[in-house]
């Protein structure tokens, strides 16, 4: 065991994690890597038919993801950086998405001037949604709930 691996180490090892599970599941990707920050590292497989590795709403993408974490932390006996895992595309169109929504849902509170709860959602949708409302002045988030039912409510300022 490595006492502790270089970002690039991370993602070399998530990169060849990802592309032995795509193979056991008999599909074919192109599986790379890139360093999104100093301590964030995004693996991405591309291909046709990957939709079984993404799964309703995300699931499946989430439990890939948190195995390939798992996968580097064993490698590491130190602390292991961000990683995170995309397949087809699917976090940067789920991302878009969230903000379309996240910005009609201001436009309603904007309205109607009450703040609005919505559905639970995972961290990763929840941080989307505050980034997102962070952006518009005026308007403000919180978390409430308990996991895995945590929601974020979108409010007006003050």
């Amino acid at each position: 065991m490595e006492e502790s691996l270089t970002l690039e180490q991370q993602g070399e090892a998530a990169q060849e994690f990802l592309a032995g599970l795509i193979r056991e599941f008999g599909l074919d990707a192109d599986v790379s890597f890139a360093e999104v920050d100093e301590d964030t590292v995004l693996v991405a497989a591309t291909g046709d038919d990957l939709g079984l590795l993404v799964g309703p709403r995300g699931a499946t993408l989430a439990a890939v993801q948190d195995l390939t974490r798992t996968f580097v932390q064993r490698q590491s006996e130190n602390r292991t950086d961000r990683i995170l895992v995309d397949v087809g595309g699917y976090r940067k169109k789920r991302n878009a998405a969230l903000r379309r929504f996240t910005e009609g849902i201001v436009e309603e509170v904007k309205g109607s001037g009450t703040e609005r709860a919505l559905e639970p959602m995972s961290a990763a949708d929840r941080k989307v949604v505050h980034d997102t409302v962070n952006e518009i002045e005026g308007f403000e988030t919180r978390s409430d709930g308990v996991e895995p039912s945590r929601y974020v409510v979108i409010q007006p300022s003050g």
